[in-house]
């Protein structure tokens, strides 16, 4: 920096404004709706493009429809900082989901601008599309277009789930270029872009439950994925049969689950990252009753972890165990499809850094894996520098009722700002 920036605090204030604007705008009667490519996502970018043109950034639209505003830095020809999220939600969703990092981002090249700060390179603020994949299913979509990482099936193949509009079509009737997108341009890239930090909400209750207000991510938890399993066994008489002559599905699964369970826990204790979820469990609505045994029962299972190596070693137990149960339970498992994404973490430089400007700051803070995707994620694989902070919120994500303090997004605000005056 070319000033004394020592006093230099982040503009809250418009940040709150903003947010207020965004309800306003986009509130569906239930929660806030602001559709991937459509009217609530634009007339997101539009208000905050309208609080650029206040400030006097450089705001500029890439091919995508992805947005950036500029602060201009003292040498134009150094890599820039990206700071930023996405405006995009899910249905009926909260107000804070992905604004929170746009918006933290621009309180802070508000703060610097109304300060009249130069920054050693410059700082921008990127609005992308398209992060929720609840309008269309795919991850990331306006951050790959950016980094020229979609595939150029997916502009048309991708449709959106309510209209069964592609995203091409969408793209072509907001005015931007699919055909750019197909051709896999590139707005950033290494060679223009030093680094993209993101701030976010967290979306589960750790930082509410430990009393704190912030956290510095690790890294992304990667995934291991049965979405179609089921266990066969044999329907019977639920009072005639008696236990030895069984095949009950219902009884194997519900052992099945303990047994990964007790493994969860093991890990756990160990200080392994790992969380599992049977997302999705069912016996046959047509011949499920009361007084019969179940033959069958449908589960889908989702393990996540920063660490590859605790996925690989949970996938073994399973093929250990499945086979024990079988011939201990006289049923036949078929754990269906298996999918699986790896578990970037977040660039070293970038997060030991932001940990020194959250101890600068006296914002009490600590690390933590994100179970969620995010942005990060697509300029991670891109080979840009990808870092993240949590903000406290109550009451989860992609739901009516998220609820982040102010106060919280202050503390946040002022960790990204002490990072900018110190380390670009």
């Amino acid at each position: 920096m070319n000033t004394d920036t020592a006093n230099i605090q982040p503009d809250v204030d418009l940040a709150k404004e903003l947010f207020d604007k965004l309800r306003e705008a986009t509130f569906d009667g239930v929660g806030i709706t602001r559709d991937t490519f459509g009217e609530g996502e634009q007339k997101a970018h539009d208000i905050v493009t309208a609080a650029a043109k206040g400030l006097g950034l450089e705001i500029e639209t890439d091919f995508a429809g992805n947005l950036y505003l500029r602060l201009p830095g003292a040498d134009r020809k150094a890599k820039q900082l990206l700071l930023g999220s996405h405006l995009d939600s899910v249905p009926q969703g909260g107000n804070y989901d992905g604004a929170a990092g746009v918006l933290a981002g621009l309180a802070v090249v508000a703060g610097l601008k109304r300060a009249g700060v130069t920054p050693a390179r410059d700082i921008t603020v990127i609005v992308v599309r398209g992060e929720e994949s609840a309008w269309f299913p795919y991850s990331y979509i306006g951050s790959r277009c950016a980094l020229g990482l979609i595939p150029p099936e997916v502009v048309d193949e991708v449709k959106r789930s309510d209209s069964g509009v592609s995203l091409g079509e969408q793209m072509r009737k907001g005015g931007w270029d699919p055909d750019a997108v197909k051709a896999g341009r590139k707005h950033v890239t290494p060679e223009n872009t030093a680094g993209y930090i993101e701030v976010h909400i967290e979306q589960g209750p750790v930082l509410l439950s430990e009393g704190l207000p912030v956290a510095v991510v690790t890294g992304v938890r990667g995934s291991s994925r049965r979405r179609s399993a089921k266990i066969a066994g044999e329907y019977s008489h639920s009072g005639a049969v008696p236990r030895k002559y069984r095949k009950d599905a219902a009884a194997a699964f519900a052992e099945f689950a303990y047994r990964v369970d007790r493994r969860w826990i093991e890990i756990d204790e160990a200080g392994g990252d790992l969380v599992v979820t049977f997302c999705t469990l069912g016996t046959n609505p047509k011949r499920h009753a009361f007084s019969i045994i179940p033959g069958e029962v449908s589960f889908s299972l989702d393990m996540r972890s920063t660490s590859r190596e605790t996925l690989d070693e949970m996938d073994a137990f399973i093929a250990k165990l499945v086979p024990e149960l079988e011939e201990k339970r006289g049923v036949t498992f078929d754990l269906g499809p298996y999918t699986d994404t790896p578990a970037p973490g977040m660039d070293d430089g970038l997060r030991k850094g932001l940990a020194r400007a959250a101890e600068s700051a006296g914002v009490k803070f600590r690390e933590m894996a994100s179970g969620g995707g995010h942005d990060a994620v697509a300029f991670n694989q891109a080979g840009i520098p990808a870092a993240m902070l949590f903000v406290r919120n109550e009451h989860g994500s992609h739901n009516p009722d998220e609820h982040m303090e102010i106060a919280d997004f202050a503390e946040v605000c002022r960790v990204l700002m002490t990072y900018v005056r110190a380390e670009a």
